[in-house]
């Protein structure tokens, strides 16, 4: 009987010991395979294609833009780090505005309302490349309200669009592209002058959604 017991008592230990050890090495694969996961995909060179996440050229990584000052149409001051904070939707265009630049803006106006009440958590930004004849700006700010239309010294308003360079040039090359600023200042997203504004939309709304400020 008390051999019983103790045979009984000696499997009881094992098993115990065999659950907690079981128990541990589940507790360190937890921890440990994502470890090597990562570790594998990163010596492979694997990276997540950003095109199957937006409908605009995504850069990888975002860049940092510099602060710009330039003036309002009726030549007020306006610095690009006021509007930190807030996304901005960004177009450099010559004027008289032509058809794309008409789109463009049309779109991006489109877009912003789309958006319900995360609208107010957006801002529009018309850059205006070359001499313009008085008041075109003027106009820019009257066709598509709430949009900031912005003019300044060539050197200085040529200076801003090299900052958005991307693979294709820059706004000076006539891209006509449309940029995305997030809020913390860098260039994050560019489309096509023909791209699908529902597809902005959708890049926008999941920004927003998943945005901590902004």
């Amino acid at each position: 009987m008390l051999l019983e017991v103790k045979k009984m008592n000696s499997e009881t230990e094992v098993s115990r010991k065999w659950k907690a050890r079981r128990t541990l090495l589940l507790v360190v694969a937890i921890f440990l395979v994502p470890v090597l996961i990562a570790t594998y995909l990163h010596v492979s060179g694997w990276r997540p294609d950003g095109r199957s996440l937006q409908h605009g050229d995504l850069l990888q990584p975002a860049r940092p833009l510099a602060d710009a000052e330039l003036q309002t149409a009726d030549g007020t001051a306006f610095r690009l780090s006021s509007l930190r904070g807030r996304w901005i939707i960004v177009y450099f265009g010559r004027l008289p505005c032509n058809e794309t630049c008409r789109n463009n803006l049309y779109k991006m106006q489109q877009v912003r309302l789309a958006q319900g009440r995360d609208a107010e958590r957006v801002q529009r930004l018309f850059v205006q490349l070359g001499a313009a004849e008085k008041g075109a700006l003027a106009k820019i700010a009257g066709d598509y309200p709430g949009i900031v239309a912005l003019q300044g010294p060539a050197t200085a308003v040529n200076k801003m669009a090299r900052d958005f360079f991307i693979a294709q040039g820059t706004p000076l090359d006539g891209l006509e592209r449309i940029y995305l600023v997030d809020p913390h200042g860098n260039l994050v997203l560019s489309y096509t002058p023909d791209a699908d504004p529902t597809g902005m939309r959708k890049d926008l709304a999941r920004l927003l959604k998943y945005s901590q400020i902004g």
